[in-house]
């Protein structure tokens, strides 16, 4: 939600700065102008900014497994990660977008998250 709170800020700043250059939509991610993003040049800034961040580089796409690995590790029942991630089945959702880790595997990286955090 704050995320999505700083976006709006971010776009409202952007509609100002257009003027009657403005495109108004319901789209939360737009160009300076709200207009839709084109999709080359989405992954092109998205691109840059893992670069920027010095992480390695993956697909856009690639974020929503992640979203949902994530989504099941912190046991969000798998209706809901379905809605989030706008899928029509759940199958889709569990079986092609979710890897759950094993309880051995959560223990073992258990010490990579304590230096992450303390880091």
């Amino acid at each position: 939600m704050t995320a999505l709170k700083h976006r709006l800020l971010v776009q409202e700043t952007a509609r100002e700065a257009a003027g009657e250059k403005w495109h108004a939509s319901d789209l939360v991610f737009t160009t300076k102008n709200g207009k839709p993003i084109e999709p080359r040049n989405l992954n092109r800034a998205f691109e840059a900014h893992c670069r920027k961040a010095a992480v390695p580089r993956i697909r856009v796409h690639d974020t929503r497994h992640t979203c949902a690995s994530l989504l099941a590790a912190l046991d969000v029942h798998p209706r809901v990660a379905m809605r989030i991630l706008r899928h029509s089945q759940i199958s889709v959702t569990m079986g092609v977008y979710t890897q759950i880790a094993s309880p051995e595997t959560r223990r073992a990286l258990e010490p990579l998250n304590q230096s992450i955090d303390s880091g």
